[in-house]
């Protein structure tokens, strides 16, 4: 079992940053691929970025691709999104999401998930 909580968002002017921070419980968080998915209102929840246990791997949406960097600690259980260059478009709940097996990009496919957390770009 792992739980999930995200912190980190807010409001930010266009062209700002933020990092998004998940913390982790559970005994064996560090074998999970560890996922960040966001939800605009009215749309679906979308894949954002993921990584692999080792850190090694690092796959992104191409709508976030050369902005956003996942990163994560696994000795502190932690996974980060740091978001720079932000446009209005990236608003959206954030949601960190862990995966016990392959990776992987749909929604369905992660088995634990976080409460979220807003983030809001103005123009």
């Amino acid at each position: 079992q792992v739980q999930l909580v995200e912190s980190g968002g807010g409001l930010v002017q266009a062209g700002g940053s933020l990092r998004l921070s998940c913390a982790a419980s559970g005994r064996t968080f560090s074998s999970y691929i560890m996922g960040w998915f966001r939800q605009a209102p009215g749309k679906e929840r979308e894949f954002v970025s993921a990584i692999t246990w080792s850190g090694g791997n690092t796959y992104y949406a191409d709508s976030v691709k050369g902005r956003f960097t996942i990163s994560r600690d696994n000795a502190k259980n932690t996974v980060y999104l740091q978001m720079n260059s932000l446009k209005p478009e990236d608003t959206a709940v954030y949601y960190c999401a862990a995966r016990n097996g392959p990776f992987g990009t749909l929604r369905n496919e992660y088995n634990y998930w976080g409460q979220g957390t807003q983030v809001t770009v103005s123009s």
